[in-house]
């Protein structure tokens, strides 16, 4: 009988030097909810007459290799993720064994990683190698599991029967919830809030150049974005009015836990869209937001990421 396969599996992450070259240590055991992760090559048509009605045989097209995985917003492998989508951090030692990781938007050094799904059961090893992050999202609510999704783009994947990664470090997990949850608006509460999507995006160029593997060449940065929705009880009108006067606020998405550590999205420069206000019944009435954050001023930058945990370094 087949077994559940699915119940062992395992995903092991890497940085690599050398982009596409997945490094032979250094792995760390990533918790993860789900994958799609994977390659695919489709099959072209032969457009050939003359041998009568039945095809001659497809030619291979080029090779796409990328998918998502879905986290645990956790207080130490989110770290790797960030690293992933906005560069590497700006991390202090706070003297009390735990760590400040900065991370800031706007740069164009992102580092690629190397991402192995493995099923032991099968066996079956995947390495895909070249892995840039795309998105980063994640929706915020009252109750239920808290996760993310993190979109990639990869370069290649290689199958084997034995893992590559050899013996990769665990961490602990830390996982936020969405009771650890807040929203606030320059600085206080934002009330009535029911939900917010935060997502923010790379928006990869793949560099398809002519290659005899039909492998990419790379990934890179184009403009990034930070975008959500937030959808809020009609019981004042603040965000309304600053979505009439087209001004600019302050948003900081953020998670605590009793430990110390924490995690806070802070999107500098966030305009609002002048939302419909709909009447749909004896309930009380919602309206929703379609935020988009900009560069700020000051700091003279979209967004920025700290983490606050134990780990010494990403």
């Amino acid at each position: 009988m087949a077994r559940a396969q699915g119940a062992r599996a395992q995903l092991l992450l890497a940085f690599e030097s050398t982009y596409g070259t997945a490094p032979a240590s250094g792995f760390t055991r990533i918790p993860f909810v789900r994958s799609t992760l994977g390659s695919e090559q489709p099959l072209i048509d032969s457009d050939l007459l003359g041998y009568g009605r039945d095809p001659l045989a497809p030619i291979k097209d080029a090779l796409t290799a990328d998918g998502e995985v879905s986290i645990p917003l956790d207080a130490h492998a989110l770290g790797f993720w960030l690293k992933g989508a906005f560069g590497a951090p700006t991390t202090t030692d706070n003297g009390d064994g735990t760590f400040d990781h900065v991370f800031a938007s706007g740069g164009w050094d992102l580092p690629s990683l190397a991402i192995e799904a493995g099923l032991p059961d099968l066996p079956r090893f995947a390495m895909y190698s070249g892995c840039v992050v795309d998105q980063l999202s994640w929706t915020m609510q009252r109750s239920g599991q808290l996760t993310g999704a993190v979109t990639l783009v990869a370069q290649n994947e290689a199958k084997a029967s034995t893992t590559q990664g050899g013996t990769p470090a665990s961490i602990e997990l830390a996982r936020f919830g969405h009771f650890n949850g807040s929203i606030k608006r320059e600085g206080s509460a934002l009330a009535n809030v029911t939900s917010a999507q935060v997502t923010y995006a790379n928006n990869l160029d793949r560099v398809e150049t002519i290659r005899s593997d039909g492998l990419i060449a790379g990934a890179d940065p184009s403009v990034a974005a930070l975008t959500g929705r937030i959808d809020a009880r009609f019981a004042d009108e603040t965000l309304l009015d600053q979505a009439l006067a087209g001004e600019a606020c302050e948003l900081e998405f953020a998670y605590a836990l009793a430990d110390g550590s924490s995690f806070t999205l802070t999107a500098h420069a966030v305009y609002l869209p002048r939302p419909r206000v709909s009447i749909e019944g004896p309930q009380g009435v919602q309206v929703s937001f379609d935020w988009q954050a900009a560069l700020a001023a000051s700091p003279a930058r979209m967004a920025t990421a700290t983490l606050i945990n134990e780990v010494a370094s990403y």
